[in-house]
């Protein structure tokens, strides 16, 4: 039976004498007693009124409300929320040759945040915690969608891994080349063809036969092509698949580029440079469940401290962040704020910061925490020797610069 369904009323007959039961007084019959006030007399004897009918409203009121949450959900803001994440020890994502390791005993911690897009239903939430922030959509995308942050964010974890191994080893005097093999995609835009053909770290390595060994080179033979013509790309899907042909014919499109600004263009996409680094040790660096470039400083200073003997940190909490490149230049980066928080409540005494980040970080200093800013890998080395950490000079005839190769 549904809430709709109605009860038909059902006559309860007058109790006669000696009903009831058994063991109790017979009831008399009087004539002339005051009548049942929830009885009516009718022709065919006494029967009661009719029940109250039920009230519905809260059903209602409840069904209203559980459609207004399923539609707040799914009802996504122009915006991403930014919150603390976590700070822990990069040493064991690090792995060196045994006979080169060295016991590391307070490693340096790396740090992320936490980000989600938010709906109207989570945005109250976000805002009643403080230490989160909101960042406009098109800050967080550049106008690629947001289906491809994630592949994105690998993809940045995967370069920020071999540009830290590489500024490490160069700087304790390892010869490091670099080969530059084509131009990776880190993304593409809706309604061009790009998007329906290339994803997020194929690497492109020619255009109709003619080598494009840098996304420059990409861009430059492109130029040469306009909107209608058919061109043959050659691409390691995923940038580990073998060479392959991949026919595109180019569209002028319109494209968002975020923030206000838009452009357009007749393949769609992002690309960077790819660069295949040789390595004379075997060092690996596999960060898992966190995206982006931000811990490249860290993996760098973890990469030093697993090869060195002695302590970078001095036996002190130490955390980084901090993009960082192949020379040991170290740069911006997003979400200090919150990272700030992660760190303190983690324990740690020093932070590092890139420069441009310095502010963001102190507006959430507290007392027993200090933070330094650095844009090298030597300034960054340089605090941590202030304090106690034992830290290697630069090689003799170290160079951080790219060795070209083929």
């Amino acid at each position: 039976m549904t809430e709709h369904e109605n009860h038909t009323p059902v006559g309860i007959p007058a109790p006669e004498a000696g009903d009831g039961p058994v063991g109790d007084p017979p009831v008399p019959a009087v004539t002339g007693a005051p009548s049942d006030p929830r009885r009516t007399a009718t022709a065919g004897g006494e029967s009661p009124s009719p029940r109250p009918r039920r009230r519905r409203w809260p059903w209602a009121v409840f069904l209203v409300l559980v459609v207004a949450t399923a539609v707040a959900s799914r009802w996504n803001l122009d915006s991403y929320a930014v919150q603390p994440g976590t700070a822990q020890s990069v040493q064991p994502f690090i792995t060196v040759p045994a006979d080169k390791s060295h016991r590391v005993s307070h490693p340096v911690l790396l740090t992320d945040v936490q980000i989600g897009r938010v709906t109207a239903l989570t945005y109250p939430f976000y805002w009643l915690q403080g230490d989160t922030s909101f960042v406009p959509l098109g800050d967080v995308t550049g106008g690629t969608p947001p289906s491809q942050l994630d592949a994105q964010g690998r993809l940045e974890m995967s370069q920020a891994e071999a540009s830290a191994k590489t500024a490490a080893l160069r700087h304790l005097g390892y010869q490091v080349t670099a080969t530059p093999s084509g131009a990776v995609i880190f993304g593409t835009f809706p309604g061009t063809p790009a998007y329906r053909t290339l994803s997020v770290g194929d690497v492109v390595t020619a255009v109709d036969g003619v080598s494009t060994p840098t996304a420059r080179a990409l861009t430059t033979s492109l130029a040469s092509h306009h909107s209608g013509q058919t061109v043959s790309l050659t691409v390691r899907k995923g940038g580990t698949a073998a060479p392959a042909p991949v026919p595109v014919t180019l569209k002028s499109t319109v494209v968002d580029l975020g923030g206000g600004r838009t452009a357009t263009l007749d393949l769609g996409i992002l690309p960077e440079d790819q660069v295949d680094f040789g390595y004379p040790i075997n060092v690996t660096i596999n960060v898992t469940n966190i995206g982006g470039p931000s811990a490249g400083l860290a993996m760098t200073l973890g990469v030093i401290d697993a090869l060195t003997a002695g302590s970078v940190t001095g036996g002190r909490t130490v955390a980084a962040t901090g993009t960082i490149d192949s020379q040991g230049d170290v740069g911006d980066v997003g979400g200090v704020p919150q990272k700030t928080v992660a760190v303190e409540n983690a324990g740690a005494s020093l932070f590092l910061v890139p420069p441009q980040e310095y502010q963001n970080a102190m507006s959430k200093d507290r007392p027993g925490l200090k933070i330094y800013a650095v844009s090298t890998l030597d300034q960054a080395l340089s605090v941590l020797a202030a304090h106690g950490g034992t830290v290697p000079a630069p090689a003799a005839g170290a160079s951080l610069h790219a060795t070209a190769a083929g």
